[in-house]
């Protein structure tokens, strides 16, 4: 039996071959990434969720729309347990991730090494642009310059960065322009190499131009890893999500293809209504 705590992901920092075409495959596999049943988030005993269930699945792009206080950024905080550091914050129901319930691990930093969150504003740490990136790599045991060298470049390209900063790799992060501390902050958790990525509204701080060329890089991502995408702009969503979920007052009101939602397929009209621009 694989120990949850210590389980690595295989083919680190390989992309996947195998990666499936299409949602049909997906499914044909039955590759959960993540498994979400009837959570529920209480903070000091207001509900901002409840009882949301669905699935994400292997390498697709999964988004999540919904105006503020929908309670998006919360479900994100449930998925690499961020609640374990907030007191007030009381978490119900079941999320499995890999197939392993995120609740029974005791080990919640090994769970955090596989899966990457960008929130909208930049948390930056007080190193080097250089250092910032290599922080998680080194953490990982690599310490050749070599290979390190290679990694910080890449993430950076990655996030869109390396073009503007690749010059003064030691200056600290904490001198970078708001969008470009948002972009670092991507980088940073490109090099942890995630099974998962979750982005809370990443562009909120980055200008247009830079914003489609990340898009672009996201798109390339998901043959090698899962991303959840909370999003403000629903036109993003469309973009880039294969499937979306429509979150409103702490619910999650349905789920379904991008496509189909935009083109007017919905269960609940509030979808179509939101979509649209009706309110929100």
């Amino acid at each position: 039996m694989v120990n949850p705590d210590t389980a690595t992901k295989p083919n680190a920092g390989n992309s996947n071959p195998a990666a499936p075409d299409s949602m049909e495959d997906r499914r044909g596999m039955n590759t959960r990434k993540l498994e979400v049943r009837d959570l529920s988030v209480h903070y000091s005993g207001n509900t901002v969720l409840s009882e949301v269930t669905l699935d994400v699945w292997e390498n697709e792009i999964f988004g999540i729309i919904g105006p503020a206080n929908a309670g998006k950024t919360s479900f994100l905080k449930c998925i690499n347990r961020m609640n374990t550091f907030t007191d007030n914050m009381e978490v119900g129901g079941q999320i499995l991730f890999s197939g392993m319930d995120i609740h029974q691990l005791k080990n919640v930093y090994a769970l955090r090494s596989r899966i990457g969150v960008v929130f909208p504003l930049p948390v930056g740490l007080p190193l080097t642009i250089y250092e910032n990136v290599a922080l998680a790599p080194r953490l990982k045991g690599i310490s050749d310059k070599t290979e390190l060298n290679i990694i910080v470049e890449r993430c950076l390209t990655r996030a869109a960065l390396w073009d503007e900063v690749k010059d003064r790799l030691n200056s600290l992060g904490s001198l970078l322009s708001g969008g470009q501390q948002q972009r670092l902050t991507i980088a940073r958790a490109l090099s942890q190499d995630p099974d998962l990525l979750m982005l809370d509204e990443f562009s909120i701080a980055v200008d247009p131009v830079t914003t489609m060329r990340i898009e672009e890089v996201l798109k390339e991502l998901r043959s090698e890893m899962t991303i959840i995408l909370v999003t403000n702009l629903v036109q993003q969503a469309r973009r880039l999500a294969d499937r979306t979920a429509f979150f409103l007052d702490g619910k999650c009101v349905e789920v379904g293809e991008t496509e189909a939602l935009f083109e007017g397929n919905v269960e609940d009209p509030r979808t179509r209504d939101y979509i649209e621009g009706k309110f929100g």
